[in-house]
């Protein structure tokens, strides 16, 4: 009998680890004010506080917003907060585990608001939602909370989670019933997409665009619903369960737009690349402030790129220092060949040969060509990086999280004689020396390092109800009024 009280004893300090310290219902800080200058804000701009809101985050630029529709109907800027933490590399979140921050549009109600969180203040995105299902994507508790730890979260400071709280908690005093919460890998502006082009994940950032279009055009929240495995974005008929719903002409236009000014950095010579992270970034302005925190001024204030003294702010356990040093790289990427019948070694292609001892190439391609010797990696500069930090946060002298563009040295065009091994693999496949070449997502190949195996514990959410993302409902009874997870 002892034995077995001993063994479940151990399951349940098992599963409790799995679940964060609740604080005591008694605290109110889940009741603090809007802050008076965003109040202030608020009344230039002819907003109110129980006006409803749309929040949309940006994983690359590290920066979240919060809009509120004002009386014409029409969503406007209210705020915009830096975001501390991310984790994870730019695309969605696919499985539990893998550290993730997620991407798409959900909706948050009332009681996915976490008032007792050990992270100060928190709020449940609403991941997974019925795309992610969809695609058969778990994990839950993907949150936006305080301090500057994630394992799949936004994580803000304590000050701001207080004040997103605050303006949330006045809208649903004001009768909204949950706000949409975008999340996208970076602000979806002609200069990114043109060097996002070739990434394998840009299919699903162009469904994704077509919300942000929407909102963007219009400034109205758009109705979102799942069809074919696709977002479809739109007005009424999206509501009324349509899969062709009509596209707005201010919205058609736009896109117009959007598509001449990529194609014209195309043609200009904007390289196609993919980003990649050690785990995630954060906004640049906290990186100063662990430059302070690590030594900075002796009156407690730090600068931020410039003479303008900034207060130092508590970002409490940053997770994964180490790979926030490492800063993102941007890898070149090949894009398809237009001539059939001709295979054109590929950065991907020369990328895996160097490679080839860590990760072993499948390709037939790479195997039969000479090994090919990268180009030393040239580093660009990010930005006035204070080399402080690199120092403190990667522990080795003159570690940097500065860009840095990998550039592969490619072999040279091939002969109309082929080479031997080419030859000979032409008589021995030639299905596969003639084959079509593959478009740049099916050639790209990954160099990201693998996310830890090991994080402190999975992310949780109550599960919501399916159906169209817009019709959320909150996941305890409303008695309760809020969700207890984070």
């Amino acid at each position: 009998m002892m034995k077995r009280f001993v063994i479940l004893a151990g399951v349940s300090l098992a599963l409790a680890a799995c679940q964060e310290q609740q604080h005591h219902v008694s605290s109110t800080r889940h009741l603090s004010p809007i802050p008076p200058a965003t109040m202030a804000l608020m009344s230039a701009k002819g907003m109110s506080k129980n006006d409803p809101i749309l929040v949309r985050a940006y994983k690359k630029e590290s920066e979240m917003e919060v809009w509120k529709r004002g009386a014409d109907g029409k969503y406007a800027l209210l705020k915009t907060f830096p975001i501390c933490r991310w984790s994870g590399q730019l695309g969605p979140k696919v499985k539990e585990g893998d550290r993730q921050t997620p991407e798409g549009f959900y909706t948050v109600t009332p009681g996915q608001m976490n008032p007792n969180s050990s992270y100060y203040l928190s709020f449940d995105t609403g991941y997974p939602n019925a795309f992610d299902r969809t695609h058969g994507r778990t994990g839950t508790h993907l949150m936006v909370h305080g301090t500057c730890s994630s394992r799949g979260c936004f994580a803000m400071t304590d000050e701001a989670i207080a004040e997103v709280y605050a303006i949330a908690r006045e809208a649903f005093a004001g009768g909204q019933r949950g706000f949409q919460f975008q999340s996208y890998p970076f602000r979806m502006t002609a200069e990114n997409l043109a060097k996002h082009r070739a990434d394998p994940h840009m299919p699903f950032w162009k469904n994704l665009k077509e919300g942000s279009d929407h909102f963007e055009a219009l400034k109205e929240e758009p109705k979102v619903a799942v069809c074919a495995k696709r977002y479809v974005f739109g007005g009424s008929d999206v509501a009324q369960g349509s899969c062709s719903p009509q596209v707005h002409p201010a919205v058609a236009e736009k896109r117009q737009e959007d598509e001449k000014q990529v194609a014209a950095l195309v043609a200009k010579g904007t390289p196609a690349v993919r980003t990649v992270y050690e785990d995630g970034s954060q906004h640049q302005s906290f990186r100063e402030t662990m430059v302070a925190s690590a030594g900075g001024d002796a009156d407690g204030s730090f600068s931020l790129f410039g003479n303008q003294p900034q207060p130092r702010r508590n970002l409490g356990d940053v997770s994964r220092p180490e790979a926030l040093a490492q800063g993102p790289r941007e890898i070149l990427l090949d894009e398809p060949v237009a001539k059939p019948g001709k295979l054109k070694p590929s950065t991907a292609l020369a990328l895996a040969a160097a490679e080839k001892a860590a990760s072993p190439s499948k390709s037939v391609v790479a195997k039969a060509t000479e090994p090919v010797k990268p180009a030393p990696v040239m580093v660009a500069s990010a930005g006035n990086d204070s080399p402080s930090f690199y120092r403190t946060m990667a522990g080795a002298p003159g570690a940097s999280a500065k860009v840095q563009t990998a550039k592969i040295a490619l072999p040279a065009a091939e002969p109309s004689t082929p080479k031997p091994a080419v030859a000979a693999l032409r008589r021995k496949a030639p299905e596969a020396a003639q084959a079509k070449p593959q478009s740049a997502s099916a050639r790209a190949v990954t160099v990201v390092p693998k996310p830890d195996a090991v994080s402190s514990g999975p992310e949780r959410r109550a599960e919501a109800p399916g159906g169209l993302i817009q019709g959320a409902q909150p996941v305890l009874p409303a008695a309760t009024g809020f969700a207890r997870a984070n």
